[in-house]
């Protein structure tokens, strides 16, 4: 092994790791067994923290193929909670409303995903890491400054429906708070399609705890620069309701799948058994 002339590992990134955290984790590792203090050490594809899967780490002059490293497809298992937002689109943040789904039904959901499959239009998420005039997206929405964010195109190869699960828990909440909710007249545009979604309500409040709720899990085939958050918020839109993700994994990179991978406690006794090729060596 010669991290310095190069390397590509593929590492199962830890729910709540940042992918920052790995690369930091590998570099350190790799620079104790090489004596050294610096090493080049980057990734091809950015995961989110509560996001697991399929990790690419590239070091030494192996970092120059990371652009064509993150060009390659990539594939997701994503469960989304219906009827519910959040401002991240996922359990980053509380929920903020719920959003009704007695009228949602299998065969609406398995016709509103074929919608989003082919090349499509999609706003990133405010609470990312895209730049608008040198400054992350997140930054200004922790900051209550709402980014103005372009739509991005993109390629979406497969998207197959894996698990539904519809409950009317969500609907008896609903009709229980109907009194004091109305629909909104110019309510929220879908991005993708210029749809409204007619389900938003002006004054949505949040009920007691809540045991039980719909949800779907949905395998994704996308291309780079695909936000699965923001397709959890477009779908719920499509259904006319609301939806955010609750679970996501990143299964695949190119032909690169979870089977593949090394979780970060097995990379480091990995590492251990490795026989490290130094400059001198090499």
């Amino acid at each position: 092994m010669n991290p310095r002339a190069g390397e590509i590992i593929y590492i199962d990134k830890p729910y709540r790791w940042t992918s920052f955290d790995v690369v930091n984790k590998i570099r350190w590792l790799l620079c104790r067994r090489l004596n050294t203090k610096k090493l080049k050490v980057g990734h091809a594809g950015t995961l989110d923290p509560l996001a697991t899967g399929v990790m690419i780490v590239c070091t030494g002059r192996c970092t120059k193929r990371i652009d064509e490293l993150q060009a390659h497809t990539k594939e997701y298992v994503a469960t989304l909670r219906l009827g519910a937002t959040t401002p991240s689109f996922d359990l980053e943040h509380e929920i903020d409303a719920y959003y009704p789904t007695a009228h949602i039904s299998r065969e609406q959901i398995e016709e509103v995903l074929k919608q989003f499959i082919g090349r499509i239009e999609q706003v990133p998420p405010s609470y990312s890491a895209v730049k608008i005039d040198g400054k992350r997206a997140y930054d200004l929405a922790r900051r209550d400054k709402e980014p103005e964010l372009k739509a991005k195109i993109l390629v979406i190869d497969e998207i197959e429906l894996l698990d539904c699960h519809l409950t009317p828990a969500d609907d008896t909440m609903v009709d229980e708070r109907a009194s004091d909710a109305t629909f909104v007249e110019n309510a929220p545009v879908l991005p993708r399609t210029g749809m409204r979604n007619k389900a938003f309500l002006t004054s949505p409040t949040v009920p007691a705890d809540r045991t039980d709720y719909s949800y779907i899990t949905i395998r994704v085939v996308c291309s780079k620069g695909t936000y699965i958050r923001a397709l959890a918020r477009d779908i719920g839109f499509a259904l006319g309701s609301g939806a955010h993700l609750t679970a996501l994994r990143r299964t695949r990179v190119g032909k690169v799948s979870v089977d593949d991978c090394l979780s970060m406690d097995t990379f480091a006794e990995w590492l251990e058994k490795q026989d490290i090729i130094t400059d001198e060596q090499s």
